[in-house]
């Protein structure tokens, strides 16, 4: 048998000395030493097929193009009487990847980002990959600051060609801003600049935010908010020279400078517009620019009056407008004149509208949100409202819309959403605890959309030492085509006043109903109803007599035929934290005449947000009820207004307030009214953090005392926090006004969902 070597290892491929061959016609082609890969694998990457005529150039492709595939360490090719025999030695696989001593970060997590980089079981083995490896944990920690982090691996041999690799972490502790220095600022004082960046040295407050530690992502946020905030007062020609990080040898501080330079501060000087009349004349351009000759220069509000420039011709069907404003700058009067190039391109309109990701919401459930109509002009505000109603449906995770145009038509596009369903059933038990109502245990089913058909179906349980409610609800938010609703309910409710401050009696209601919900406008909706009730009354010897004489007169047993009506409008910017925006709600209640009671209940809510700054929020809030009965019947005593605790004014017993009886429990009234200032913020530090907010307030409120002497006044501070186990609000209230028998009660709270 004559043997020719061809080639040894890779890097003979490159000495001048290899020895040539003479070149000859392959016959066939025989493959040795695989244990995993398939011989068609090899022969799929070999460049040298049955027939060809190999020579030293197509032998060392050869070579190069199975090295290249990263399965073998070693390829040799030899010639035994012209039948290519190919041996390789496979690199070995992965079979196990394990991370020890990690705390920082879920080890799934680092699992990730090791397989992103292609170490992960079951794949080939790499030197390569196993020192990437290591710097992706190390750059792991070091986003977190814990620049003094260590990992060492072990790769251990296995039978069958196999390797078991390790890390071992050392964590240590994170490295701590020492010192910010901020150098070049003179219109501005450095602390106030630092106020303006979430990187900080260590506070009081450091463990929970973790504001001290450093990471090029947070300092790269911090040096944006800092240009904006010279850009938006009027420093035009603002830089940030340079930054420099050092860190101590022992890699516990860090010392971070902020070289900048302010330059001069701008005003403008002259406003133009240039680009086409005909779809939006100049005029009305004009109007929409909210900058003016002889204002401060400000990048917000240029870029403002360029996005309502743009919004304003996308909503006539100008998808892709174009609207620059640019500057001529005047620098020895340190003024700027800005022309706004408006070029609003072709008209487009909606060809299709693909919604995908869907798999269990039906179809028209998501269609019917939409205000965007499919051949219809593009209307930017139509696409920004329907991506909002489709969000508030709550049925997903994730809602996106893309407008990519049609390709080979520039006057069309279509409007692409794509949705992540989350689970909108769920079975819940649980308990919360109130400083008025003690302990309270609740359950509760729902399923908001109910078989993918966007229909509501609640069961809940509530039960409290005052309060114990049993309901089921059904809603269908469409049960017309027009928007319109309908919804049952059947409940159950009993009342212990004698564990409250309110005069001692107990009732049981048990009622159903239907109501209807007629949509207005995108924000505005018209509620009415119709249900029926049954009450059942039962006094006590503490009960006053004005209790006893209702009963005598009207029976312990009463049935009510309830009429109900009601406007709401709700433009809040979010449902629960709220920065701007308003919610409107009216109301009323009428039992009807073939009711055994005459009565009617009125009652309005006016609440407005506004923001003071980027983090403070102004709330004022305005409540007014009346009630009184008809057709020589008074208002039932149960269906009285109350006044006092959370929710109305804190500092005082809940519903303590108004006329009470001769043990100075309250009996409420025919007329409640309630007013509330209150001032929002974040907790220092934690102004990311939407879940949890502080407030300071002033509450005013009373019943049946709408002039000022009846009132009463309290001010203080709250906390409100959206916790894993149910709402918690808190609040220390102070009363400003009280007269003797006024309960008080300055630290109350509620935990827990309360239906």
């Amino acid at each position: 048998m004559k043997l020719r070597k061809l080639a040894v290892l890779l890097p003979l491929l490159y000495a001048t000395s290899a020895a040539a061959i003479e070149p000859f016609v392959v016959k066939d082609i025989r493959v040795e030493g695989i244990q995993r890969t398939e011989a068609g694998t090899v022969f799929s990457y070999l460049p040298v097929k049955v027939g060809d005529k190999l020579d030293d150039e197509r032998a060392a492709a050869a070579i190069r193009a199975l090295f290249a595939t990263g399965f073998f360490k070693d390829v040799r090719l030899e010639v035994e009487q012209d039948v290519l025999v190919v041996l390789v030695r496979e690199r070995p696989s992965i079979a196990s990847v394990e991370i020890n001593g990690v705390k920082d970060f879920p080890k799934d997590q680092l699992r990730d980002s090791l397989k992103a980089i292609g170490l992960a079981e079951g794949r080939i083995f790499d030197r390569s990959s196993l020192d990437k490896s290591e710097q992706e944990l190390k750059r792991q920690y070091v986003a977190r600051g814990k620049y003094g982090v260590s990992v060492s691996t072990t790769v251990t041999e296995l039978e069958r060609n196999r390797v078991d690799v390790s890390f071992n972490v050392v964590e240590g502790d994170a490295s701590k801003i020492k010192q910010i220095n901020i150098i070049g600022n003179q219109a501005y004082k450095e602390a106030e600049l630092r106020d303006l960046m979430k990187l900080d040295t260590p506070n009081w407050l450091s463990w929970f935010s973790k504001n001290d530690q450093y990471s090029k992502q947070k300092l790269s946020a911090d040096l944006e908010a800092l240009r904006s905030f010279y850009l938006d007062t009027g420093y035009l020609e603002f830089s940030i020279d340079s930054t420099q990080v050092s860190i101590t040898p022992d890699k516990k501080d860090i010392y971070i400078t902020i070289n900048l330079t302010e330059g001069a501060k701008y005003t403008i000087s002259d406003i133009k517009v240039a680009g086409p009349e005909s779809v939006l004349p100049h005029e009305q351009i004009r109007k929409l620019i909210t900058v003016k000759p002889g204002d401060t220069f400000s990048r917000k509000e240029l870029t403002a009056s360029t996005s309502t420039i743009g919004d304003r011709l996308s909503d006539d069907g100008y998808a892709f407008a174009n609207i620059n404003a640019v500057p001529e700058l005047d620098k020895e009067k340190h003024q700027a004149a800005f022309t706004f190039m408006v070029d609003p391109g072709h008209r487009v309109y909606v060809r299709h509208i693909n919604i995908a990701g869907n798999n269990k919401t039906r179809d028209e459930v998501i269609r019917r949100e939409f205000r965007q109509m499919e051949g219809e002009w593009f209307s930017a505000s139509k696409i920004k409202k329907s991506k909002q109603r489709v969000d508030r449906l709550d049925f997903f995770s994730e809602v996106n819309i893309e407008t990519p145009p049609v390709q080979g038509a520039n006057d069309q596009l279509d409007v692409s959403l794509s949705v992540k369903e989350k689970a909108t059933g769920d079975f819940s038990v649980g308990a919360g605890l109130s400083s008025s109502e003690g302990v309270v245990l609740t359950a509760a089913i729902t399923e908001r959309n109910l078989f993918g058909s966007g229909n509501y179906l609640s069961t809940q349980v509530n039960t409290s030492k005052v309060n114990q409610i049993y309901s089921i609800s059904y809603t269908n938010p469409y049960y017309t085509d027009e928007g319109m609703s309908r919804g049952f309910d059947i409940y159950k409710r009993e009342v212990d006043a004698t564990r409250t401050a309110v005069s001692p009696y107990r009732s049981s209601t048990m009622g159903a109903g239907i109501r209807y919900g007629v949509p207005v406008s995108d924000d505005a909706t018209i509620h009415y109803g119709l249900s029926a009730e049954h009450t059942k009354l039962d006094l006590s010897s503490a009960s006053p007599q004005r209790y006893r004489d209702y009963v005598t007169t009207f029976g312990s047993s009463t049935t009510n035929l309830l009429g109900t009506a009601g406007w709401s409008h709700d433009s809040r910017d979010s449902a629960i934290y709220t920065t701007e925006g308003t919610v409107q709600r009216a109301s009323t209640e009428i039992a009807l005449p073939v009711s055994n009671q005459r009565y009617y209940k009125l009652t309005y809510q006016h609440q407005w947000f506004y923001p003071l700054t980027r983090e403070v929020t102004l709330m004022l809030n305005g409540e007014a009820g009346v009630g009184n009965g008809y057709g020589g019947k008074p208002l039932p005593f149960f269906k009285n207004f109350y006044a006092g605790g959370i929710g109305s004014v804190r500092g005082y017993e809940p519903n303590s307030l108004g006329p009470r009886d001769s043990d100075n429990n309250a009996l409420g009234g025919t007329k409640r009214i309630i007013g509330n200032a209150e001032l929002l913020f974040p907790v220092p530090g934690m102004s990311k953090e939407k879940s949890v907010r502080l407030s300071v307030f002033a509450d005013a409120g009373g019943v049946n005392g709408m002039g000022w002497d009846g009132l009463r006044y309290s001010t203080g501070m709250a906390v409100s926090w959206i916790s894993p186990v149910g709402p918690l609000k808190l609040s220390v209230g102070v009363p400003l006004k009280k007269d003797t028998g006024d309960k008080l009660q300055k630290f109350q709270f509620t935990l827990g969902s309360l239906f």
